[in-house]
C-alpha cells in the first residue's frame, strides 16, 4: 500500500486567509492586555490582512488572488523569480537561449583578456546540424596571415571611401535602446581598437559621437535624426550629418532579424526628455516606427532612393534586410542592374537577431536564418555578376569566432554584432531590456542602475573582446591555410545536409 503525499493549496489558502485575523486579533488583544511588545506582531499581521483582503475582495483584475489571497501572491513571486533560479540553478550549461551559459562564459572571458581554452572536449552536439571548418593538411603559420582591409565606396570611386581595418562591427544600438553610459562605454572601446560602431536608429547620436570613434549613421523607416515631418527625408540633416568627421558611413535600413516587416520600437518606459527631442518624438507613448520608408514603394523607387542617399551623403551607403523570400532579393537585385546603381553594402540580418523589443510573433516565427539567406544572397549576386558591386556584411547571433569564421565561408566580407559587445561590458541576460529595468545598467535610462557601468572599465573589456575576436579568427584562418578572409569560400565549411544552415541554435 502507498501513500502519495500531496497539499491541498485551496484548504491551505482558506487555513491561511482565517489563520491571519485570527493572529491578528489574538495578539492585538495580548498587547493590550499581557505586554505591549506583543504588538510588535500585531502591526505587521494587521498589515498583511489588509493585503489580503484586498487581494480577495478589493481587487478584480487576478482570479488567482481573490480565489486564494496573500497565498496566491507567492505565486506570482516564484513566477517572476524563475528565469533567475533556471538560470543559475537549474539550466544546464548548453540548454538556454538565446545564448546559453558556455557561450556566454566566452565572451566574459574574452572580454576580460582570460585565456577561452576550454578541456576534456566540446559540449555541443555533433550531428546533423554541426557546420564545421574544413582544416587544411598543411596550415600555415601566424605571420603568413594578411591584417584585415575591406573598403567600403571603392567600386564607385568616391572620395570618402572607408577602409574597415577591423572585421567586426558593433551593430546598430541606439541611444535609447542603449542607455548613455552603455553608448560611450561601446564606443570608446571600438575607438581604441579602430573599429567601426553602427548608431541604431536613435536621432542624432550625440553619445557615440562624445568618444570620437568611426561611425556607420543608420537610417531607419522613421528617419530619426534627418527627417521632414511627413516622415520623409531631410536631404539638408543628411548632409549636415554626412559631413561630421566620424560618420564614415550611412545605412539605409529596410528590415531587421528581430523583427522583418515592423518598424522599430521603443516602448515609453523608456523615452525621457532628452530622447524625445533627439528623436522628435513625443513622450508618455511607444514609438512604433512605420514599417517601410514612404521613399520605397517598389524596386525601382527603393534603387533610387539609395541612389539619392548616395549623392546626398558623398560617403558609402548601404542596406540593412532581413531576407524573407530570395526571389525578391533576386529582383532587388536586378533593378541594381537595370539603375546601374548599387549600394556600396548590404547588411544581411538573421531572423535569430534583436536586441531590443520586439513581439514575440516576429522574434519567433518571421524571417530567414542567418547562414540560409547570406548564402542565398551571395550566389544571387555572383549569379548576376554584380558581386564585386556590392559588399555584405553578415549580422545575427554572431558572438564567437566559430559562428564568425561560417558567414566568412558563406560570401561576408565582414560580421556585425549587437548582442556579442553588450555581453562583453556585462550583460547577464536578464531578458529585460525593453523594460528599462536592466539590472546592470545597460538597456535602462535609470540612473540608479546606469551607476554600475564603469565607461573606462566597459571600454578596456570591449577592445578586449575584439582583440580576443581577432586572434581566434587569425588561428582558424591559419588552420584552413587561408591567408584573409576573402580566401574562405563555401568549400572551407564542412555541412552533413542542407538543414544544417538552417536552426542557429546551440552551436556558435
Amino acid at each position: 500500500m502507498s501513500t502519495k503525499l500531496a497539499i491541498n493549496l485551496h484548504k491551505l489558502a482558506r487555513f491561511t486567509n482565517t489563520a491571519i485575523p485570527i493572529l491578528a486579533t489574538i495578539f492585538f488583544l495580548a498587547g493590550r492586555y499581557i505586554s505591549f511588545y506583543y504588538h510588535f506582531l500585531t502591526v505587521p499581521l494587521l498589515g498583511l490582512l489588509l493585503v489580503n483582503l484586498y487581494y480577495l475582495f478589493g481587487q478584480k483584475n487576478h482570479s488567482l488572488l481573490r480565489n486564494f489571497g496573500i497565498l496566491g501572491q507567492g505565486r506570482y513571486m516564484l513566477e517572476s523569480l524563475g528565469p533567475e533560479l533556471r538560470q543559475y540553478l537549474f539550466s544546464g550549461d548548453t540548454e538556454e537561449r538565446p545564448f546559453n551559459r558556455t557561450e556566454r562564459g566566452e565572451v566574459y572571458r574574452k572580454a576580460n583578456n582570460v585565456d577561452s581554452a576550454a578541456s576534456f572536449g566540446s559540449q555541443n552536439n555533433f550531428d546533423a546540424t554541426e557546420i564545421k571548418l574544413r582544416h587544411s593538411l598543411f596550415p600555415i603559420s601566424r605571420g603568413d596571415v594578411e591584417p584585415y582591409r575591406m573598403t567600403f565606396g571603392e567600386e564607385r570611386g568616391i572620395q570618402n571611401a572607408y577602409t574597415l581595418t577591423v572585421p567586426i562591427i558593433i551593430s546598430g544600438m541606439s541611444y535609447g535602446a542603449l542607455g548613455k553610459r552603455a553608448v560611450r562605454s561601446l564606443a570608446r572601446g571600438i575607438a581604441q581598437t579602430g573599429g567601426l560602431m553602427n548608431t541604431g536608429e536613435g536621432g542624432y547620436p550625440k553619445y557615440h559621437l562624445m568618444e570620437n570613434c568611426d561611425l556607420a549613421f543608420q537610417i531607419g523607416t522613421a528617419k530619426f535624426g534627418v527627417r521632414n515631418r511627413d516622415g520623409t527625408l531631410n536631404d539638408q540633416l543628411l548632409a549636415e550629418l554626412a559631413a561630421k568627421e566620424q560618420i564614415k558611413m550611412i545605412e539605409l535600413k529596410l528590415s531587421q532579424g528581430a523583427k522583418p516587416g515592423k518598424g522599430g520600437m521603443l516602448p515609453k518606459e523608456k523615452i525621457t526628455q532628452e530622447i524625445s527631442e533627439l528623436r522628435g518624438v513625443p513622450m508618455g507613448r511607444d514609438i512604433v516606427s512605420p514599417t517601410h520608408h514612404a521613399e520605397c514603394q517598389d524596386y525601382p523607387s527603393t534603387i533610387a532612393f539609395i541612389r539619392r542617399i548616395q549623392e546626398i551623403s558623398q560617403l558609402p551607403v548601404g542596406i540593412k534586410l532581413c531576407i524573407g523570400d530570395p526571389r525578391q532579393f533576386f529582383e532587388l537585385v536586378g533593378e541594381m542592374k537595370r539603375q546601374d546603381a548599387f549600394p556600396d553594402f548590404i547588411t544581411i540580418d538573421g531572423a535569430e537577431g534583436g536586441t531590443g523589443a520586439a513581439p514575440k510573433a516576429f522574434l519567433d516565427r518571421v524571417g530567414m536564418p542567418l547562414f540560409p539567406a547570406l548564402k542565398s544572397a551571395n550566389d544571387i549576386l555572383l549569379a548576376a555578376g554584380v558581386r564585386q558591386r556590392v559588399k555584405i556584411i553578415a549580422s545575427g547571433k554572431l558572438i564567437s569566432p566559430g559562428s564568425q569564421i561560417i558567414a566568412f565561408c558563406l560570401g561576408a566580407n565582414a560580421v556585425a554584432t549587437a548582442r556579442g559587445f553588450m555581453l562583453s561590458i556585462g550583460c547577464i541576460q536578464a531578458l529585460q531590456c525593453g523594460s528599462n529595468t536592466c539590472p546592470v545598467g545597460i538597456t535602462t535610462h535609470d540612473p540608479d542602475l546606469e551607476r554600475g557601468i564603469n565607461i573606462p572599465d566597459k571600454a578596456l573589456r570591449v577592445a578586449n573582446y575584439i582583440h580576443s575576436l581577432e586572434h581566434d579568427l587569425d588561428e582558424l584562418l591559419c588552420s584552413a591555410g587561408a591567408r584573409t578572409v576573402s580566401d574562405l569560400t563555401f568549400d572551407h565549411l564542412y555541412i552533413p545536409n542542407e538543414s544544417a544552415l538552417y536552426p542557429f541554435a546551440n552551436h556558435s
